[in-house]
């Protein structure tokens, strides 16, 4: 299958500019699962091998292909488990859009593993790497679960605060496996326009948030715990392509603009927080 007739739908101009609405922009990231289920396609990967599958805490992947494609499922079923659980978990309100924002979001990130795990070869490829065991509670400090223990209130909060880190580590961590993938053109493109789909989830966390929709320097957001800071250091950087934005647009502007690549082992770091 084309890879890059798989993704046409996602390369809509009016989505990709931004003209379209948040509503057409979550109806047609849905396509992906319809379309996901048809791609079984390993990008030419499979009969390659990695000599770093991830084990219970996960440790930096090789700088190729399939390293980034290892990393990038490891997040997704973090992201995938983690939206799951909080559905079932009844701490999301139901009354207004909170519900149907995160059955959406979680339905992209299922979309996301299903076609990921293609792109390694399927479930029995050498390259495939299974589902950690996670802990979203990082050993009891937080509690995003349980809407009858700390109260519904306050276990939605932590909810919406970890899904704010999730989404925009993702966001930093395909852009910063994109190195990594320029010797593979079509994968690059695939792992972009999930890129752009994360962006898109991360935006409309930070909005339910009652924030804006992007990140000001490195700042975290009002209610976000301390320990989530690794996700936003590195963000005020306002240099990009040689030309420092911050002389023109301010500070503020020029680091709102760009989101700044996490490496590879900034996001295990991260990652690692949540494994078992």
């Amino acid at each position: 299958m084309n890879i890059l007739k798989f993704l046409e739908p996602f390369t809509n101009e009016n989505l990709m500019n931004g003209k379209g609405s948040r509503r057409d922009s979550f109806n047609l990231f849905g396509h992906l699962g319809k379309n996901a289920a048809l791609a079984a396609v390993p990008f030419g990967l499979a009969g390659l091998t990695s000599s770093n599958a991830f084990a219970a805490d996960i440790s930096p992947t090789p700088a190729t292909p399939i390293g980034a494609l290892q990393l990038a499922l490891t997040l997704e079923y973090l992201e995938k488990e983690f939206y799951i659980m909080g559905l079932a978990s009844g701490v999301i309100p139901t009354a207004g859009r909170e519900e149907k924002v995160f059955m959406q979001i979680s339905a992209h990130e299922t979309d996301h593993v299903t076609f990921l795990i293609a792109g390694l070869g399927g479930s029995g490829s050498a390259n495939f790497v299974a589902k950690p065991t996670f802990d979203f509670t990082v050993g009891g400090t937080f509690d995003p679960f349980n809407a009858t223990g700390i109260g519904k209130t306050a276990a939605y909060a932590q909810f919406l605060a970890l899904a704010q880190a999730f989404e925009d580590t993702g966001v930093r961590a395909y852009k910063g496996q994109a190195t990594n993938l320029i010797s593979t053109p079509d994968l690059l493109t695939a792992a972009l326009q999930i890129h752009s789909v994360e962006a898109r989830h991360a935006s409309e966390v930070r909005r339910l948030r009652g924030l804006k929709g992007w990140i000001t320097g490195n700042e975290r957001g009002a209610g976000m715990p301390a320990a989530t800071q690794p996700v936003y250091d590195g963000e005020q950087v306002t240099t990009q392509a040689g030309f420092n934005t911050a002389a023109l647009f301010g500070a503020s502007a020029g680091s709102e603009s760009f989101d700044e690549p996490l490496t590879t082992a900034e996001t295990v770091t991260i990652a690692n927080l949540f494994i078992v």
